[in-house]
């Protein structure tokens, strides 16, 4: 007699390991690593307890270039898994150990975040050649489709050395530009400091220094890969948008040069649109419309694609 999937989550869920590891991955995708230095635990431990909540329908798994990212989302359980979860999660979230392991889940949230700024540091000077090479000249155009109106109030998110803003100031009201690295920074505001309508402005897309309800539009160009956490960055986008406002956004399908992690401090290896379409949901936007471009024949990169969130 096939015992009924209730069962089967409370066997799940009887392991105190279990219970922490679903209590981090509620919150954030990590790898079998960084699940690993995060509960302190060895790899064998981490990797074993996760096929079991994989197999009982507690966590879901992706490929990301040689690794797989593993995530457990509340939304996606039934009413009972749900409940039963919100049980278990009261009573380990309450316990010393519970907190021990979101500060080492910080620490490495912070790891992934480092490498990308350290990349930035010493290549500000050379970005715009760099990102040429990649993906073919004048790639920010994309973002410029169908979106400028004399009227508007325009983020820049991650402007990087100000490209973008430059080449949007002329036909549009307003340009707030965003980015938290110092190099992109100086860059930016030397190449706009005659532009009377951009305004640089320094933070992360995951704690947007932007009023709500201040924009009309928001792009991000070739910048989401970076982000540590997409669905945080696109929450407070959503904050900073007037009714009925979109985002774009120009960026990567998925592929598998790991080696921008390394080389160029990639968080993530593109995006795919069930990926990005379910973070547009849990941001609150209304819909989300993917369009992946013909790649220039002369470019070396992956193939970019063009999003349009909308907020009702």
């Amino acid at each position: 007699m096939k015992q009924n999937p209730i069962f089967d989550r409370l066997t799940a869920l009887a392991d105190p390991i279990r219970a922490r590891l679903l209590l981090v991955l509620e919150r954030h995708e990590l790898t079998v690593s960084e699940l690993r230095s995060a509960l302190q635990l060895p790899q064998s431990t981490v990797s074993r307890h996760l096929r079991a909540l994989a197999d009982a329908g507690w966590v879901a798994s992706r490929e990301d270039g040689t690794s797989n990212r593993y995530r457990m989302s509340a939304r996606d359980l039934d009413a009972g898994a749900r409940k039963l979860w919100q049980s278990v999660r009261d009573e380990v979230g309450a316990m010393a150990t519970a907190a021990r392991d979101a500060e080492r889940v910080r620490s490495v949230m912070a790891a992934r975040h480092s490498t990308s700024q350290q990349f930035f540091a010493s290549s500000a000077a050379q970005w715009d050649k760099l990102r040429a090479e990649l993906f073919g000249s004048r790639t920010e155009l994309l973002a410029l489709l169908g979106l400028l109106d004399a009227r508007w109030t325009v983020g820049d998110l991650g402007c990087g050395t100000g490209q973008l803003s430059e080449s949007m100031a002329p036909f549009v009201k307003r340009v707030i530009a965003v980015d938290e690295s110092p190099a992109m920074l100086r860059a930016s505001r030397a190449r706009l400091a005659s532009r009377e309508n951009v305004e640089v402005r320094e933070g992360t897309l995951e704690a947007l220094p932007i009023e709500a309800s201040e924009l009309d539009v928001a792009i991000l160009s070739l910048v989401l890969h970076y982000v540590t956490d997409p669905a945080l960055a696109l929450a407070g986008i959503h904050r900073a948008l007037k009714k009925d406002a979109r985002v774009l956004i120009v960026d990567m399908m998925p592929h598998d040069r790991a080696e921008y992690r390394q080389t160029m401090g990639h968080v993530w290896l593109g995006f795919g649109e069930d990926q990005l379409t379910k973070w547009s949901d849990d941001a609150g936007f209304k819909s989300c419309r993917l369009s992946p471009p013909a790649s220039p024949a002369h470019s070396k990169g992956p193939t970019l694609f063009s999003a349009v969130l909308h907020k009702q």
